[in-house]
């Protein structure tokens, strides 16, 4: 439910905006000098930068292969896996020539009596400190949409994924919450500090664009706004709506000019066709999500990412008025998903973990498979769905040549038994083995 999940700071602040901050304390104009400030400090090279190293190299041999996209089956498959990217897939005659090129000595991960299937995507996930990263990836999350974090944690994961691929799914950050009240977060970066003076929050044009810049300029890859309050804090009413159309429109602009998609976190019924009609990229939750609004959302190619996992846990909660909560939003949530699937509107898998809590990206596959998506289609909601909306199209959601070498082996075949997505007996990251 997107919950504010706030940690100290790291011990290294942002370099950019201490001169800007301080002049607009002082008096001057309350968002100038920020860029100025920026382009006049000297950047330092951090220890390791450059190209990341290559991923592993490896072959799953012998497992039953699932390709989500066109719905084939391989059985006996073999999938060759060069420097982190698949070099050869299919039959073991179709790959022969690729394992003949493989220098002695090459890993063999044995996949006999398994499935294999791409590395799962999460859309929407909090991920605050290594032990969340792991745990997201050997739950068999490889690829994930951060759902943001209180102090850029997300892009350090980013970082930490791209030279270490076993320790971390590869990130798509947002940074922090673009949201009226920033709380703690505001000592994310100095560069936000003139917003401390604003007694009404982060509502202005000026003030909205401005947090859009700090995450684009510290790095995030998408833009995470809200447009309700929360669902799981109780003391919130959830149908309440914080920002306007128009507000919203303000931060899909201001994250389009410089290349970013916006998700936006949603409730109510109004609230979701404003979000919808202000741009954005994915609708979240959208719990009370209107029939023409999902008529919009297709026009649109807008992306639903329902976040079953979260509100079902809602409903276990043993806050009586959270555990109400749930129970009331559940089915409504599962109508909405079945609707949504029907229509042809693009849904994608999200757990919307958060707070130490790690739920298995797969644990989403099974509640989309009972809210009435056949297994194939709830698959394809965690693998290409979800890469085409995290923009990893190219390298996520299939194993085929030239993708990125990322799998989970199941002991149980998932369109049989959706549930065995939940515990992979294994996860390859970057033809890596995830925990070896």
């Amino acid at each position: 439910m997107c919950q504010d999940h706030h940690q100290p700071p790291p011990s290294h602040v942002a370099r950019r905006g201490v001169l800007a901050t301080a002049m607009a304390l002082a008096g001057g104009s309350l968002l100038a000098g920020t860029a100025e400030a920026a382009a006049r400090t000297p950047e330092r090279k951090a220890p390791g930068t450059g190209p990341a190293p290559s991923g592993g190299t490896l072959v799953v041999d012998g497992g039953t292969l699932l390709d989500p996209l066109t719905g084939a089956v391989t059985a006996d498959s073999v999938v060759v896996i060069v420097d982190g990217t698949v070099r050869a897939v299919g039959s073991r005659d179709a790959t022969r020539r690729a394992r003949a090129a493989l220098r002695a000595g090459v890993t063999v991960v044995d996949a006999h009596g398994r499935w294999v299937l791409p590395g799962l995507v999460d859309a929407h996930i909090h991920i605050n400190s290594l032990t969340e990263a792991g745990t997201a990836l050997r739950q068999g999350a490889t690829s994930v949409r951060s759902g943001s974090t209180g102090f850029y944690q997300d892009i350090a994961v980013r970082e930490l994924a791209r030279w270490a691929p076993a320790r971390a799914p590869r990130m798509r950050a947002a940074g922090i919450f673009v949201t009226p009240d920033l709380g703690d977060t505001i000592l994310a970066d100095p560069d936000l500090a003139p917003l401390a003076r604003l007694k009404d929050g982060v509502r202005s044009s000026e003030a909205l664009r401005h947090v859009v810049d700090v995450n684009l300029n510290r790095g995030a890859d998408v833009i995470k706004t809200r447009v309700n309050d929360r669902a799981g804090l109780p003391d919130q009413d959830p149908l309440h709506q914080v920002y306007n159309r128009e507000q919203l429109a303000t931060v899909v602009a201001a994250a389009r000019r410089r290349g970013a998609d916006v998700l936006c976190h949603s409730y109510s019924e109004q609230g979701c066709r404003d979000a919808v009609l202000a741009g954005i990229r994915s609708l979240e939750h959208g719990v009370f999500v209107a029939e023409d609004t999902l008529h919009e959302m297709r026009r649109r190619g807008t992306y639903f990412t329902p976040t079953l996992t979260a509100i079902a846990g809602l409903a276990e909660s043993d806050d009586p008025v959270l555990a109400a909560r749930g129970r009331e939003f559940l089915p409504v949530l599962q109508q909405a998903v079945r609707t949504a699937h029907d229509m042809g509107v693009p849904v994608a898998a999200g757990t919307d973990s958060a707070g130490g809590q790690i739920d298995p990206i797969g644990g989403e596959v099974v509640l989309m498979h009972q809210a009435g998506l056949p297994a194939l289609d709830a698959i394809r909601t965690a693998t290409t769905t979800a890469a085409r909306l995290t923009g990893l199209s190219r390298s996520a959601g299939r194993l085929a040549q030239g993708f990125r070498g990322d799998a989970v082996l199941l002991a149980g075949n998932p369109l049989e038994d959706v549930t065995a997505l939940r515990t992979p007996s294994a996860v390859i990251s970057s033809g890596v083995v995830v925990g070896s």
